[in-house]
């Protein structure tokens, strides 16, 4: 009987253990326009989210599509209720103009999130004009 009982007891909360999430919640806006910077400049900015789920988040990866766009995050588990951050660099070097860059991040979240810069790029040879 005791068995019984034991094997319900972990069944049940193998069940309530299926149903947490882990859950990104944005301190701002998830895009973000950078302002103007002169070709060779670097760019940056710091994205700060909550885990508001009830299970540990785990980020996997930042994917951007473009090499002159770099992102920093931890690899370490973000516990439910604490805070972390993106923090995205854009090198402007061979840039001009307007750019738009976005951050695709995967994780154990239920849903994928995506970050955007946009900011604008005065070239080398503009410059004082």
């Amino acid at each position: 009987m005791r068995l019984y009982f034991a094997i319900i007891f972990i069944a049940l909360n193998s069940a309530l253990g299926l149903g947490q999430e882990a859950e990104f919640h944005f301190l701002e806006k998830t895009t973000v326009k950078l302002g103007d910077f002169k070709e060779g400049e670097t760019a940056k900015h710091k994205f700060y989210f909550v885990n508001s789920g009830d299970a540990p988040l785990l980020i996997y990866a930042a994917d951007v599509s473009c090499s002159c766009t770099k992102t920093k995050f931890t690899s370490t588990p973000i516990a439910p209720g604490d805070t972390s951050f993106f923090e995205v660099t854009f090198d402007t070097n061979g840039k001009y103009y307007w750019q738009d860059r976005e951050i695709l991040i995967s994780s154990n979240a239920k849903k994928k999130e995506k970050l955007r810069i946009k900011l604008y790029v005065i070239p080398k040879e503009e410059e004082g004009h």
